[in-house]
């Protein structure tokens, strides 16, 4: 960081260093803007809001809900429920499902391998239902569990009523969830991702391609799922990776699948391209030295316990601020790993970033009679 100890601010309570602070008024986020009715954008490494544009909002989520359904088949295949060459029987009720569909026929088997590339490359209502139904024995039965997961994943305002987001009113999400939902996704299962990345399947003979269009627009792009409905407008859960960063946004209430194209692409490519991870704390370094009283030493280092990065935009450079906060003087004793402040990230447009700051070493207290003539002194000045 190119300032250090910008500036001092000394309270009985508080010591404030501003250190690395280079600061222009506006940048290229807080411009951003876009005609989907909801968008959120983060960084995937450090989870940092590149945009957000009423991502609280319920909205109905259409097709994008399946991956909650293919979470939930992910999770069954960890944990050793069913395999990939599991089959389930076609329902009547799964047959003839309306809307997009995989053609499965009625009374067939199919194996879960190929109902999993139904669901995310065909967006087949029919797979979803055949998925929902071997598992749980009934699609409402797995839409409560559904549910029951995305509260457990920290989906807070996401409720689910069938496993293809078939319209319904009491069926919705917000772009935050969805966010949240595809990260985990990635997170939790790596091993079965992939599906989300093939542009095509073949099944009885038809052959279907993904509607994500962010796949064949050569930018990196590996998933998610599309989405479409009257209600909802046309949506999108996409994420890319460029030199080694992924980006994940959540757009819908587009007007038309060419304007979800276009808007897919612009916004990934403008949060691949217009920011930068960049580590501006590392752990067990000395952020700050804090003055402490009754002690065998006068100060103490303190230092955070993992490194720190944040998502900043590429120009101008060194566009934030930290602030180091904590109670001065510290009291001995003092044991290393103690809590004592924080160190909070100001960057422009964006919510603070804390993170925890720890003494980096043992300070033992004073003798009786020493003690004693510290605390006679402080006192005289104020200081304790």
């Amino acid at each position: 960081m190119p300032l250090w100890l910008l500036s001092k601010k000394v309270t009985m309570f508080r010591l404030i260093f501003l250190i690395a602070l280079l600061f222009v008024p506006t940048f290229a986020w807080a411009q951003q803007n876009t005609p989907a009715k909801q968008a959120y954008v983060i960084d995937y490494e450090t989870g940092q809001v590149l945009l957000d544009k009423s991502s609280t909002q319920q909205m109905p989520t259409s097709s994008m809900s399946k991956v909650m359904t293919v979470y939930m088949v992910f999770d069954a295949l960890k944990i050793g429920r069913i395999d990939l060459d599991s089959e389930f029987r076609v329902s009547e009720k799964a047959w003839a499902k309306g809307g997009s569909k995989m053609f499965v026929a009625q009374g067939s088997k199919v194996s879960i391998e190929d109902l999993l590339h139904g669901v995310i490359i065909q967006s087949g209502n029919d797979a979803t239902i055949v998925l929902a139904e071997g598992l749980e024995g009934s699609e409402d039965a797995f839409a409560q569990k559904m549910t029951r997961k995305a509260l457990e994943i920290g989906m807070e305002d996401s409720n689910f009523t069938n496993a293809s987001g078939w319209p319904d009113k009491d069926h919705y999400s917000t772009a935050r969830d969805l966010a949240l939902m595809a990260r985990r996704m990635i997170e939790d299962y790596p091993e079965h991702y992939k599906f989300f990345s093939k542009k095509e399947f073949t099944y009885s003979n038809i052959k279907q391609a993904n509607r994500n269009p962010l796949l064949y627009a050569g930018i990196g792009a590996d998933g998610l799922k599309t989405g479409h409905t009257e209600a909802g407008g046309y949506g999108l859960i996409g994420t890319a990776v460029k030199d080694g960063r992924r980006v994940l946004m959540v757009i819908n209430g587009l007007p038309s699948e060419k304007s979800r194209k276009e808007e897919s692409t612009r916004l990934i490519e403008w949060g691949l391209n217009d920011f930068e991870n960049k580590t501006v704390l590392k752990k067990a370094t000395i952020i700050a030295n804090a003055p402490v009283a009754m002690g065998q030493t006068k100060e103490v280092g303190l230092v955070i316990k993992k490194d720190v990065k944040i998502t900043i935009p590429k120009a101008p450079k060194n566009n934030y601020k930290i602030e180091i906060n904590y109670k001065t003087p510290l009291v001995a004793p003092l044991n290393a790993g103690d809590e004592v402040g924080t160190a909070r990230i100001i960057i422009p447009n964006m919510p603070p970033i804390e993170h925890t700051l720890y003494v980096a070493e043992d300070v033992y207290k004073l003798g009786f009679f020493k003690a004693t003539f510290e605390k006679a002194k402080r006192f005289i000045v104020g200081q304790l």
